[in-house]
């Protein structure tokens, strides 16, 4: 049994496990060296203060995760998010990628949020297909922009509008100040 829910500081190691081969191995992530736990748990704090941050369980256990941040600092981007997800490896292939980032988009919706952008390193097949199926498009690519194993790595970043462009803007609202049982009913209809 797979189900979604927002994700609580106590999860921090859970995820962490799931994280840190990421780092340690790949260039999917720009991050050396994975962080520790106390930093990782902060993190967590931080983003759950403002943002959805949720996770997959399979029969209990954690197997994924995807959390929204603010993806820029000035106050014209106060209605943008940047998106990343992240799946243990026996659970991808099985739509939790997709459920998880579904998810999001829709509380990220009711947060008045109304751009949200993917970042991801190339070459990664399973990633930009994963934005493709969403209905995000192409909106650029940064030619070595990070090092990391020992090569220049490229990234891509997606692109989508999630609600209307109203003007001006309904203010952003954070997570926090939403329905706790509008979240959890979104996080079960995204499976």
């Amino acid at each position: 049994m797979v189900s979604i829910r927002p994700a609580s500081p106590a999860d921090s190691a859970a995820i962490l496990a799931i994280y840190a081969p990421y780092v340690n191995e790949t260039a999917i992530s720009f991050e050396e060296p994975a962080p520790t736990l106390a930093e990782f748990t902060a993190r967590v704090e931080s983003i759950c203060a403002e943002y959805p941050y949720l996770v997959a369980e399979e029969n209990g256990r954690i197997v994924g995760y995807a959390y929204a941040h603010r993806h820029k600092e000035r106050a014209a981007y106060g209605w943008n998010a940047e998106l990343s997800v992240y799946l243990a490896p026996a659970a991808q292939g099985k739509g939790l990628g997709k459920a998880l980032y579904g998810a999001l988009m829709a509380i990220l919706a009711r947060q008045n949020v109304r751009n949200v952008y993917g970042c991801v390193t190339m070459p990664n097949e399973k990633s930009t297909a994963l934005h493709h199926s969403l209905g995000f498009t192409d909106a650029g690519v940064w030619h070595a922009s990070g090092f990391k194993h020992g090569k220049w790595r490229d990234v891509a970043w997606f692109e989508k509008t999630i609600a209307p462009l109203s003007v001006p803007p309904e203010p952003f609202v954070p997570v926090t100040a939403l329905d706790p049982a509008v979240v959890e009913a979104i996080c079960a209809a995204a499976l």
